[in-house]
């Protein structure tokens, strides 16, 4: 019997037992596909990553990403954590550990900075890997159904429900207030009635609504439903967050920005989480989109297998 070491962090957060708990396999070698799915179901967390030896040696990691039910090219909260997690570490197969790192995921390379106070790692931000696209959109009484609320409570004066993706792809929604927000219920059959025509080919109908501030725009209070990933509701989805910022920017009538978003989510859970997203649009065309957070250190452990 072998064993792999774990460590876990909760993830857009500095308070232990909040944001959005993360695994990470720091040294996944010798696992098969089978065993990091395995191991992914049996933590039950939104996301598990397994770092592995990169092939360009230029590079940091390969990370791979698991939920429950299936493999991603990219998340957000995945990479925050992870890199948080090697940050820590004096070096990462064989190779010292900097303050700049580079993942190589499904989606294509990740680039990471983190932001320390002495050795002390305080925050991680990550570049996403794939520009902007915009796909298909979603009826209101589809989204409704979905998360068993009134079609009118949908506000479409700035967008329809639409599907958006940095890297991962999410239907977006804006509800008209905190009330319906609050009422919002995840129904399986009507995310699986959802999921054929909506479907990007990376993972299930995944559902991320909204509540802009009236006072203060790009701060947005969100939830995230993803039943047939077994995520019922996820407490922090860093790559639904850059995908929803970079798609409000793109909506915005000035060719030029530079606009800082502050994403909060999973209050609704207890899991209170702050998502720092970065947007940049140069000529008409977001180019760039950072996700940044703080994690909080929780368990050490080892799986046997």
């Amino acid at each position: 019997m072998r064993t792999v070491a774990f460590t876990t962090v909760d993830v857009f957060t500095s308070t232990r037992f909040e944001g959005n708990p993360l695994a990470v396999m720091t040294d996944a070698r010798g696992l098969t596909d089978a065993d990091m799915q395995n191991i992914a179901a049996e933590f039950g967390y939104s996301e598990v990553t397994f770092v592995l030896p990169p092939e360009d040696p230029a590079n940091t990691a390969r990370v791979r990403i698991f939920t429950p039910t299936m493999e991603v090219p990219f998340a957000g909260h995945p990479n925050v954590g992870t890199a948080y997690v090697l940050g820590q570490q004096r070096e990462v197969f064989g190779r010292p550990v900097g303050d700049s790192l580079r993942f190589e995921e499904k989606a294509g390379l990740v680039e990471v900075n983190l932001k320390r106070d002495g050795g002390e790692v305080l925050s991680a931000s990550i570049r996403a890997p794939k520009p902007l696209t915009i796909g298909n959109t979603i009826s209101e009484e589809t989204v409704a159904r979905c998360i068993v609320i009134e079609p009118q409570e949908i506000r479409v004066a700035k967008h329809r429900p639409v599907v958006a993706s940095v890297g991962l792809s999410f239907a977006v929604a804006e509800l008209a207030d905190l009330a319906a927000l609050g009422r919002a219920r995840p129904n399986l059959t009507y995310f699986q009635d959802a999921a054929g025509p909506t479907a990007e080919g990376n993972h299930d109908f995944s559902l991320f609504v909204y509540v802009r501030s009236q006072e203060e725009p790009w701060t947005i209070r969100a939830r995230m439903f993803a039943p047939l990933d077994n995520v019922a509701e996820d407490p922090a989805t860093g790559s639904a967050s850059a995908a929803l910022g970079a798609y409000l920017v793109s909506l915005e009538p000035d060719a030029d920005m530079n606009v800082s978003l502050t994403i909060e989510q999973g209050v609704e859970m207890g899991r209170r989480s702050i998502i720092g997203i970065e947007v940049v649009k140069k000529d008409g065309i977001v180019s760039d989109v950072t996700i940044s957070g703080s994690c909080a250190p929780v368990m050490r452990g080892e799986i046997t297998y």
